[in-house]
């Protein structure tokens, strides 16, 4: 990937955080990653990554309240949510919202790697 787009990823969960850094780094991203999403907002990087990997639950704002801040924001960025709490009717509002994915921890590093690969082609033009 000649430009590495950014891949930014908010979970509260800093194993989570560590391999999910190394999975994409050695996948060609640039990564960024963030212990909330209150960090992630006052980060200055809010516009910057090319997709937002989210986890539903976490202290403070959740995934979900901060996809819908980003939204209200008018901020396009595609999401990829995962989530160690299987819910139908979360999955089914984030992804009505427009999220690309909803997984299920654990999940496959090709599954991950697959639904980047997706948002990434959501992507709006600049």
């Amino acid at each position: 990937m000649a430009n590495h787009p950014r891949i930014a990823v908010v979970d509260d969960d800093e194993s989570v955080r560590e391999a999910l850094k190394g999975l994409l780094r050695s996948a060609g991203y640039a990564v960024a990653v963030f212990a909330s999403a209150e960090a992630f907002l006052t980060s200055g990087q809010v516009d910057d990554p090319a997709c937002l990997v989210l986890d539903v639950r976490m202290p403070g704002m959740s995934g979900v309240d901060l996809q819908d801040r980003l939204r209200a924001s008018r901020i396009a960025v595609p999401v990829v949510f995962m989530t160690a709490h299987a819910d139908a009717n979360v999955r089914a509002r984030v992804l009505a919202a427009g999220a690309v994915d909803l997984l299920q921890k654990p999940f496959g590093d090709q599954a991950l790697l697959g639904a980047i690969e997706k948002a990434l082609g959501r992507r709006p033009s600049s």
